[in-house]
């Protein structure tokens, strides 16, 4: 079969992939004829009816679909209450206030920091949320770019390499189904390698370019980090999503993060146009314009 990675090459094929294609194949098959009177004791399902276990695609369980998680994990993954809008509070109100989680660590309520790697990310909290690079339109690396509140494809053949799109920034990355080696060069979304832990889906992710951050109050990966992520279809419709991160630069142990992942059912559940470069301009390049005060306007004495 020819590998999925040619589609990265035309953003327009993400956008046209239709979700769960491989299930609607198999659905159009016509069930035998029956050659008896029906004695069965259970009527057929119903067309469009789930089968009591998820369907397989060369194999492996099929994660074709539109996904999205129900989780504030991109505001705070630890507990936390809800909070004040982190900036224009006169302006939004409520409608930019912090959603209250319960948070999706693992074992754990915080995030284990280096002392000197918590001085990080104390200046990138106070930061925020102007510096966080989500607000300026930056690829959102992983595994931020899986729990950011917009939905992502999952692209998969029966065969060769898989697919990922994301509705924010039009992000995508390729998943290499083979070993894992050392990528040639970082970048925002890394270099990631699958292999399929009997009905698991592995991605481990290495080569992210160290200006990452995991959330809007400022956790962040170094260069050097390594992340381990693991899909796992628990039905048709929910992906147990468990990711560990392992960045002895920044961290003093690996730690990990769970939450479900839900399948878009509507008919038209598709991921949209989010190119949000445009929307990033004034928070970027506001400070060079040169009204921005007036001043340019005021006459000379």
């Amino acid at each position: 079969m020819q590998r999925i990675w040619k589609y990265a090459a035309c953003a327009a094929a993400i956008l046209l992939v239709a979700p769960g294609a491989a299930l609607a194949q198999q659905a159009k098959a016509p069930a035998k004829a029956a050659t008896a009177p029906a004695k069965a004791t259970s009527a057929a399902p119903a067309r469009g009816a789930k089968t009591a276990g998820p369907a397989t695609l060369g194999g492996h369980p099929n994660l074709n679909g539109v996904w999205q998680v129900l989780s504030v994990a991109d505001w705070d993954p630890r507990p936390h209450d809800a909070g004040q809008a982190p900036a224009a509070a006169e302006l939004l109100g409520a409608l930019g206030a912090v959603p209250p989680g319960l948070g999706v660590l693992v074992g754990d309520t915080d995030i284990p920091y280096k002392a000197e790697a918590k001085a990080q990310y104390e200046t990138n909290k106070k930061s925020a949320p102007k510096a966080d690079p989500e607000a300026a339109c930056y690829l959102p690396g992983i595994p931020r770019a899986t729990y950011i509140d917009h939905p992502f494809q999952i692209i998969q053949a029966a065969d060769g390499d898989m697919l990922m799109a994301y509705q924010y920034a039009a992000a995508n990355r390729l998943i290499k189904m083979q070993k894992v080696e050392v990528p040639p060069i970082d970048t925002w979304m890394g270099t990631s390698y699958g292999s399929w832990e009997g009905n698991t889906l592995k991605i481990v992710t290495l080569s992210q370019n160290g200006m990452t951050w995991l959330d809007r109050v400022g956790d962040y990966l170094s260069p050097n980090a390594t992340v381990t992520e693991r899909f796992t279809l628990m039905d048709h419709d929910h992906i147990k999503y468990n990711v560990t991160i392992d960045d002895p630069t920044v961290y003093s142990k690996a730690w990990k993060m769970e939450m479900v992942l839900y399948r878009r059912v509507e008919p038209n559940a598709q991921i949209l146009d989010f190119r949000c470069v445009p929307f990033a301009d004034l928070l970027v390049y506001g400070d060079l314009l040169e009204n921005k005060s007036g001043a340019a306007n005021t006459p000379k004495q």
